[in-house]
């Protein structure tokens, strides 16, 4: 029998206290079968920052279960009506208008964060944090025209999106020799400094009165994350990158075109494992489908049917594509898993604001794949009293995701109706 490692064997080593990912050396011989037995489980979030025109979003909220009607801004759904859920009555329980856009994968206001053991953190970085450096990236950003709003890290920073190109690049064009002895030296050079600056910053705590030693502690949790991040990524410079079967995408200009091109780049970095925690927030460009005027401005309707029209159409086409991304993943074999990767990718269509009216009530929440029961319309209850969390879908999905935690940002628990299967 194989001697089990200890991970605080490791971190004496390094000199350093951080968390470091899990190897099979460290799992006590008799859970290795068990862990392996476990699936990879992906996340995708596709959003928009205006919410949608509800009425044609959400089914009659008599029809509850399988028999259901699907109202039109789901009907590209139709095809795949057995691999997702529509849940209505589900929201972080505040108002707000366009701040609850950035609240959506974590359920927490940042100016709440101080309140939670992991702040604001959003989904896709907790998934992040739980595959470490299994891939090359730990999560991807992208936004389409629109900012994206929706990523933040445990110490509260927004995580930065990246344009269609970009992303190209960094996941299937080989850098030059210069790049990766420069970013090697980059990765050794930053090690150091934070070194310095951790000891120098001990040595003040000392000094400090309990509300700076606070703060000095969220400073110390930043460095932590910053050397986390460098040993992640720093084996993967030397790494051959996946070769691409679609060429070098166009600069973004935030047409329909380019949000078809960046749904395809994401089945392409799900395919080539490149990474497992993906969010894209998509707008529109002024001329799509023969509109003339904002986003922003048509979400802002007053049912007047123009606007009503045109926001039906920018929003069925955003489902179009969620169902064109459930179609990639479906003829694609899980390469780690088996079966397809659409069986083990979870991805939930949403936004933190639920209408341009500024509502924050009733977010449109759409979940697809990932191994769940599929094919209902839920229904929860609509009063304050016995309002449901949306955080708690959140937490359902973390939780079928593989981590073992019990709470996320404002959950209150996982959604009981929301199984996955055997």
């Amino acid at each position: 029998m194989g001697k089990t490692l200890d991970r605080r064997t490791l971190l004496r080593g390094t000199g350093v206290a951080m968390s470091i990912p899990l190897l099979e050396a460290m799992i006590p011989v008799g859970r290795a079968a068990t862990r392996k037995s476990k699936p990879i489980k992906r996340f995708v979030c596709l959003s928009n920052n205006y919410g949608v025109y509800q009425k044609a979003f959400f089914p009659d909220p008599t029809q509850t279960g399988k028999t259901y009607d699907i109202p039109e801004t789901l009907q590209a759904l139709k095809k795949h009506r057995e691999d997702f859920t529509v849940f209505q009555n589900l929201d972080h329980g505040f108002t707000g208008g366009h701040q609850g856009v950035p609240v959506l994968l974590s359920g927490v206001r940042p100016v709440l964060a101080h309140n939670y053991a992991e702040g604001n953190m959003s989904l896709d970085q907790k998934l992040a944090e739980h595959h470490g450096a299994a891939t090359r990236f730990s999560s991807l950003t992208l936004g389409c025209r629109e900012r994206n709003l929706l990523s933040f890290t445990r110490t509260g920073v927004q995580v930065p999106s990246i344009d269609l190109r970009a992303a190209y690049r960094a996941m299937f064009l080989e850098d030059s020799a210069e790049k990766k002895a420069s970013s090697a030296e980059n990765f050794k050079r930053h090690s150091s400094i934070l070194d310095v600056v951790k000891d120098q910053a001990k040595s003040l705590n000392k000094e400090l009165g309990k509300q700076d030693q606070e703060k000095l502690e969220e400073y110390f949790d930043s460095v932590r994350t910053l050397e986390k991040k460098i040993v992640q990524q720093e084996p993967w410079i030397n790494r051959p990158k996946p070769k691409a079967d679609i060429p070098e995408p166009n600069p973004g200009n935030g047409t329909a075109e380019q949000l078809k091109a960046t749904i395809e780049i994401i089945a392409l970095a799900l395919q080539t494992d490149s990474t497992r925690a993906i969010t894209l927030s998509s707008g529109f460009a002024n001329g799509d489908f023969g509109l003339n005027g904002g986003y922003h401005g048509f979400s802002h309707h007053g049912e007047r049917p123009d606007p009503v029209a045109a926001l039906k159409k920018i929003e069925g086409y955003q489902i179009q594509m969620m169902s064109y991304l459930i179609d990639l993943l479906k003829a694609q074999e899980d390469p780690i898993n088996g079966g397809t990767l659409f069986d083990h990718t979870s991805i939930l269509y949403g936004c933190g604001m639920a209408a341009g009216t500024h509502q924050t009530k009733n977010l449109p929440l759409v979940l697809a794949g990932g191994g769940f029961k599929h094919g209902e319309h839920k229904v929860y209850p609509d009063h304050d009293s016995n309002r449901v969390p949306a955080a708690n879908l959140l937490l359902s999905i973390l939780q079928n995701s593989g981590l073992e935690i019990d709470r996320f940002g404002s959950s209150t628990g996982a959604l009981s109706d929301l199984e996955s299967k055997a």
